[in-house]
């Protein structure tokens, strides 16, 4: 029986993506959505999730959807509590104490120019980014030899990027893909979208040249 409200194809669908996040700790893009339920427009996938909108089963926020549920727990625990103070040294008593709480602005200064984008494909393996995780990007320039997201030619990559008298090489972290490079005269036609300052997967949170911080 399906449950109050949905038609037995809007229960399917939103067992599915609760079983997905539960499985991979992260939403499916609407192509892994589309492909699972053999939809001919990504349309299909909008009209789904506003309809369990609609009927209360989704949230809606500005960055997408979300289960009631996880608003509940943003609500409980909007950070990391600090308990109190712990000696490196010789031991020493406990000091327990409200110290506060670590957020995600501790994590990230400037966490208001920060974005997400969810990678797809497996060019930045060597510098274990891959297919599925969420790279976190900065409003800023990239460094030479930093990493990166740019738009060229009406297309996004995120890539290592290096800047000479010969141009802009973007590089990937992976052999089998080949530089891309970008002739001077035409640089005004390359967008910088952000610079890379960590990703985010089932490891954890992974900031730039740190490790994860699972």
């Amino acid at each position: 029986m399906a449950r109050r409200g949905l038609t037995s194809k809007q229960e399917d669908f939103l067992d599915y993506l609760k079983s997905y996040v539960r499985d991979e700790g992260m939403w499916p893009t609407y192509r892994e959505i589309s492909d699972k339920f053999q939809f001919k427009s990504p349309n299909s996938v909008t009209q789904n999730l506003q309809a369990l909108h609609r009927k209360g089963y989704l949230l809606k926020e500005d960055d997408g959807f979300l289960f009631p549920e996880e608003a509940e727990m943003d609500r409980i625990a909007p950070g990391i509590p600090i308990r109190g103070m712990i000696t490196a040294g010789k031991l020493q008593e406990a000091v327990e104490e409200n110290l506060g709480t670590i957020t995600l602005e501790t994590l990230f200064p400037g966490l208001d120019r920060i974005f997400a984008i969810r990678v797809s494909g497996n060019s930045m393996i060597g510098v274990d980014i891959n297919d599925g995780d969420y790279v976190l990007l900065m409003d800023d320039d990239i460094p030479n030899g930093g990493i990166g997201a740019v738009l060229y030619d009406g297309e996004t990559t995120l890539k290592k990027v290096f800047y000479d008298e010969h141009g802009l090489r973007l590089e990937a972290a992976n052999e089998e893909y080949k530089d891309i490079h970008i002739r001077p005269d035409v640089f005004e036609e390359v967008r910088v979208l952000g610079k890379y300052v960590g990703h985010v997967n089932q490891n954890g949170i992974h900031r730039s040249g740190r490790r994860a911080l699972a």
